[in-house]
């Protein structure tokens, strides 16, 4: 199902599901409400819109259930709002509820490319020397106070020295 079939709003209440299921064990349509800051009608409607696109199953007064083309959507979004406010939080220090907001609304509008990038990004952060440890608490000091070109210079050669030295620890290691 291509994305432009599913509106952000069907994409929320997949996700929210999805949550629900891993929560509960089930998702029901007063939890769901509950969870969405919607009205129990609301929900209904939603839900047989999204069953006649074979995303959810439902029977009136039962259980909600993701069909397997619904999961498949549900997680993807699911992992996109996790990695982007994992991005917001630990790499940018954004405060957590905000970050959740932000990622909610981003989730819809990233495509797959950046997302796969941001997702690389956040690996190359992880496991790849990169100049020494303080560079994203450096971040945040250009962030919050700025920079002078002085401190951008020093900085650099800080950050050749130390990778210097990193290399020549990798490669001794490697004799």
């Amino acid at each position: 199902m291509s994305k432009g079939n599913i509106s952000s709003t069907m994409e929320d209440y997949l996700e929210s599901i999805l949550e629900l299921e891993k929560s509960n064990k089930y998702a029901r349509v007063k939890d769901i409400a509950q969870k969405m800051h919607v009205k129990l009608p609301t929900v209904t409607s939603m839900l047989h819109t999204l069953q006649k696109r074979d995303l959810v199953s439902h029977e009136k007064y039962d259980h909600v259930e993701l069909t397997r083309k619904g999961r498949k959507v549900a997680k993807d979004i699911y992992r996109r709002h996790t990695m982007l406010k994992k991005f917001l939080t630990d790499i940018l220090n954004i405060d957590a509820e905000i970050a959740n907001e932000d990622a909610c609304k981003m989730e819809h509008a990233v495509s797959p490319g950046t997302m796969e990038r941001i997702v690389k990004f956040m690996e190359f952060i992880e496991v790849c020397p990169r100049g020494g440890s303080d560079w994203l608490k450096n971040f945040e000091k250009y962030h919050t106070y700025g920079h002078s070109d002085e401190n951008c210079l020093e900085r650099m050669r800080d950050f050749e020295k130390q990778y210097s030295a990193e290399i020549e620890k990798l490669e001794n290691k490697l004799k």
